[in-house]
């Protein structure tokens, strides 16, 4: 076999590395999605446990001002943006008070800790006692949120259901309008 043969076989093999890889890694955000949305539903849904106005409460210890009102603010932004990172629906726009809150909560709440989010100071009865986290997980939450936004929210997402509905409906409007239809070929479905 020569040079040039081997040449053609190993990029052969390559493409078609490539493209399987490609066709998983359409994936990776689904994974995203899901402990961001969930993490933040989460959040969300204990304040609303623990009674808001203890959560107001510690906002007003730390000198958050109308402690109240941007208590609330911060569980609706956390009950409904995870629920739109969740299920894939307009996470752009739920991204930038997201981010807000999770900055926050950084500055506020988790620098004086430093960095990691794990601080083990003693075991207890056999189980470890753990200190105030640090902005560890902040960081790792912000992070997501921006391969979301950068990225897509991958398949499953409410938002390709819309856009493939637009697309539809604007391939008809081209349609009724006189256009020439377009080959099959020419079709994409994400």
């Amino acid at each position: 076999m020569n040079a040039v043969a081997e040449k053609g076989e190993l990029a052969s093999l390559e493409c078609r590395r490539g493209g399987v890889r490609s066709r998983i890694a359409r994936w990776a955000p689904i994974p995203l999605r899901v402990v961001v949305g969930y993490g933040f539903m989460a959040h969300g849904y204990a304040k609303i446990v623990h009674h808001p106005s203890h959560f107001a409460a510690i906002l007003h210890a730390l000198g958050v001002p109308a402690p109240e009102l941007t208590g609330w603010l911060t569980i609706l932004i956390e009950l409904v943006g995870g629920l739109a990172v969740l299920a894939g629906v307009l996470v752009p726009l739920v991204s930038v008070p997201m981010a807000a809150v999770l900055l926050v909560a950084m500055v506020t709440v988790h620098l004086p800790y430093g960095f990691s989010s794990v601080k083990l100071q003693t075991i207890t009865a056999g189980r470890p006692q753990f200190g105030p986290p640090g902005y560890e997980v902040d960081l790792l939450y912000l992070a997501c949120l921006a391969t979301l936004v950068l990225a897509g929210s991958g398949p499953l997402a409410i938002d390709n259901i819309f856009a493939k509905t637009r697309s539809r409906s604007g391939d008809q409007v081209q349609l009724s309008s006189g256009a020439s239809p377009k080959p099959a070929s020419s079709f994409r479905l994400r």
